[in-house]
């Protein structure tokens, strides 16, 4: 066997041959991401306790709170989306239907989004058609409406509206804002199959997918889940609609 240069200079120095450790780093990835966002999850809460103590009339501290919240809020979702994503490659996306009551989704929507769209000086308008009850899964189907209502917030000039109806014997839920509309970019993103989908877009493109991904788990006999993207509406701004079978 043929000594090495470093051997010959330090003869007493065992030389360790490189091993493959065949570490999954798609394994390892998730693992850091379900740390992380375990650990988010804690800072919001912390976050979220430190508004009590912030005087009514100091704006701009109240401002600073509103903008870390909502940073938090957006990166504790993308890790979400991260592991769900992960999981779905897996083919172990966890599903939970159980019935639901449409109103308990809403009230939930708006004690996450409340401080947020107060300091902005938003208006999140709600049309819900009667008491409905439906079968879903309710953690995923609050954490596709929550990414859609932090996004039409961040495009919106004043107004937003979710409608919550039963047509066709699906659950349809609609988000519309008074801003200037999704981008035709978008909007073709909306029609292409799941795997033509471009993530390359970011996180717009990510949050698409993810949405898509959550939509067409739910199914229910022969029909599925569906998500659309449009604009007009009542407010004449962007329409994203989720339709549940």
């Amino acid at each position: 066997m043929a000594i090495s240069a470093v051997e010959s200079f330090f003869p007493s120095l065992v030389v360790m041959e490189p091993q493959n450790t065949n570490i999954d780093f798609s394994t390892v990835l998730a693992s850091v991401v379900h740390e992380m966002k375990n650990s988010l999850c804690l800072m919001i809460q912390s976050i979220e306790s430190l508004s009590g103590t912030i005087m009514p009339q100091d704006e701009e501290t109240s401002a600073k709170w509103a903008s870390v919240h909502y940073e938090a809020s957006r990166l504790n979702t993308n890790l979400v989306q991260l592991l769900s994503l992960y999981r779905a490659d897996k083919e172990a996306l966890p599903v939970h239907i159980d019935e639901c009551f449409v109103d308990d989704v809403i009230d939930e929507i708006l004690a996450t989004n409340e401080k947020y769209i107060k300091h902005k000086g938003m208006t999140l308008s709600f049309d819900i058609q009667g008491e409905i009850a439906w079968y879903l899964d309710n953690d995923l189907i609050l954490l596709l409406l929550n990414d859609v209502i932090v996004n039409a917030m961040r495009y919106s000039v004043q107004r937003l509206n979710l409608k919550a109806y039963v047509e066709d014997e699906f659950l349809v839920f609609q988000v519309e804002d008074d801003g200037p509309g999704y981008p035709p970019a978008m909007l073709k993103a909306n029609t292409a199959k799941m795997q033509e989908f471009d993530l390359s877009q970011g996180r717009t493109g990510l949050g698409l997918f993810f949405a898509r991904l959550i939509a067409e788990a739910h199914t229910n006999n022969d029909r599925s889940g569906r998500i659309s993207l449009d604009n007009g509406g009542s407010l004449g701004g962007g329409v994203f609609t989720l339709k549940l079978p």
